[in-house]
């Protein structure tokens, strides 16, 4: 089945950089869409940035500039490097896959989901 495993998360000070990882398994087509979303306490989950297999790349508006997905073909890991980060990037960080909806709005329609990993931003 298909699997998607998050790492990279952690703790920073404001100002400071992470690179999240998500190594995807099990995923047998080749048409996908691979995303960030994020969650924060009493908040919902929102998305961050989506990239297709085609190289197509969406970003959440608040994020361009200081954030960056990408993804390794060969090791069928995406990442997220973010910099500047601000203590309202506070949040759960979770990859997502889908074969078809690269829609940033509708995190509800992606199948597959990461279990999260944490990111804590101190002022």
């Amino acid at each position: 089945q298909v699997q998607l495993v998050e790492s990279g998360g952690g703790s920073v000070q404001a100002g400071g950089s992470l690179r999240l990882s998500c190594a995807a398994s099990g995923y047998t087509y080749s048409r996908y869409c691979m995303g960030w979303f994020r969650q924060a306490p009493g908040k919902e989950r929102e998305g961050v940035a989506v990239m297709d297999s085609n190289g197509w790349i969406r970003y959440r508006d608040s994020m361009k500039g200081r954030f960056t997905i990408s993804q390794d073909n060969a090791k069928n890991t995406l990442y997220l490097q973010m910099n500047s980060l601000e203590p309202e990037d506070t949040a759960m960080y979770y990859c997502a896959l889908d074969r078809w909806n690269c829609d940033l709005r509708n995190a509800q329609d992606y199948k597959y989901w990461g279990q999260g990993t944490q990111v804590t931003v101190s002022s």
